[in-house]
């Protein structure tokens, strides 16, 4: 099952994601330049909402982060591991990741790694194994982490958190096994052509009076920001039978016993209630959630004026963005908001009937009267979480 998810959004004045320059993104689509907003920011800011985490509750999420050797070491202080060795033990994770297993002396691992609790907590066991196996700090600090980091208590299947199943990750070592993403976002583009603007700013000492001398008057600082405004289209792609596979972990072997085979059976019923929670808390934090650049300056808040979500039976991902090819104008008495919802109702429409594309579901949610043919118009987003729900059967 393939689950689409497509939104207009207007973002007022902002520069949500900057380049290396400090200008808002942007990117030639249709022969024109268009903003943009790029896949990586739109999914951390996701995955790190507290929407995303408050609607997943109490369940784990994973942090990508170079600290796994501080979060070791602060386990095994915890644990009642002695100090030093648990400050040997931090400088041995600083060798995973890597195949080499090179230990840093800054005690941060050689590359940014997507970690569960589960994973840091295998690599707290492995080590303090080993500490307990070597006697003495001098012997354990012999211990290549190349070695460690092979050890078959790390080899084995661990939970995955579900912004893992949903995200994937790639890891350079044998310790943590690479995830497939169940998960496609695209850029965001704007569905016109990008109009380049420049605030400029000044700073004033307030504690300078209205009396000071001419020479002295006037800013203390001057700048320029610059930003843009725009109707984004949104499009998210999921996968829920990878999802589910990402959380149930791999099939057993076909040597397993029957014991191994029911415990899966039972664990990927649970993951499947799991991968529904997901997909819901997901959308939802899609729609309530934007990138933070610039926020401070701009607070660009605003919320999608369209939804289209759709459950298809096969994996034959769909997206519309082509519906922009064209660059939306704004015409007289109109705006790039309801021009775009025609362009896109229209394209919407005719590739459903030209390619004859299927889906179980289709759900419409917007906050003017556009039409969507073939579509369940839902009048808030919890009808739609609902429908949603249903059309997984959760």
């Amino acid at each position: 099952m393939l689950i689409e998810i497509h939104m207009l959004q207007n973002h007022a004045p902002s520069n949500l994601n900057r380049d290396d320059t400090g200008s808002p993104k942007d990117c030639i689509f249709g022969g024109v330049r268009r903003t943009r907003i790029s896949s990586q920011s739109l999914k951390r800011s996701i995955r790190r909402s507290p929407v995303f985490q408050q609607e997943l509750g109490g369940l784990d999420l994973a942090s990508r982060t170079r600290q796994m050797p501080d979060q070791v070491k602060s386990l095994l202080l915890q644990r009642g591991v002695a100090a030093d060795l648990a400050e040997i033990a931090a400088q041995k994770a600083s060798g995973f990741g890597n195949r080499e297993g090179k230990e840093a002396n800054e005690g941060l691992t050689a590359q940014m790694m997507f970690l569960t609790p589960a994973d840091v907590h295998a690599v707290a066991d492995v080590l303090q194994q080993a500490a307990s196996d070597s006697g003495k700090p001098e012997a354990f600090r012999a211990v290549k982490a190349a070695d460690l980091q092979k050890r078959a208590e790390l080899k084995g299947w661990r939970p995955i958190t579900p912004d893992i199943a949903l995200f994937g990750r790639m890891i350079t070592s044998d310790a943590f096994r690479d995830v497939e993403a169940s998960l496609q976002v695209a850029h965001a583009i704007s569905t016109h052509k990008m109009e380049h603007e420049f605030d400029y700013f000044t700073a004033v000492d307030d504690l300078k009076s209205g009396e000071e001398e001419e020479e002295d008057r006037g800013a203390g600082m001057i700048g320029d920001v610059e930003f843009t405004s725009a109707c984004y289209y949104k499009y998210f792609s999921l996968d829920l039978d990878g999802l589910v596979d990402n959380l149930a972990g791999p099939l057993p072997a076909d040597q397993a016993s029957a014991a191994d085979r029911e415990q899966y059976a039972v664990g990927r019923r649970n993951a499947e209630g799991v991968a529904c929670t997901t997909v819901l808390a997901f959308l939802r934090s899609a729609v309530f959630t934007s990138p933070s650049g610039k926020q401070n300056t701009f607070a660009a808040h605003q919320l999608p004026d369209a939804i289209l979500v759709e459950v298809r039976p096969h994996k034959i991902p769909v997206s519309y963005a082509n519906a922009f090819a064209k660059a939306v104008r704004a015409r007289p008495n109109s705006d790039w908001v309801s021009e775009s919802l025609n362009q896109l109702t229209e394209h919407v429409q005719s590739l459903t009937r030209k390619f004859s594309l299927q889906s179980t579901a289709r759900l419409w949610l917007t906050t003017g009267n556009a039409q969507l043919e073939g579509a369940t118009a839902c009048d808030t987003l919890d009808d739609l979480l609902a429908a949603l729900r249903h059309a997984m059967g959760c």
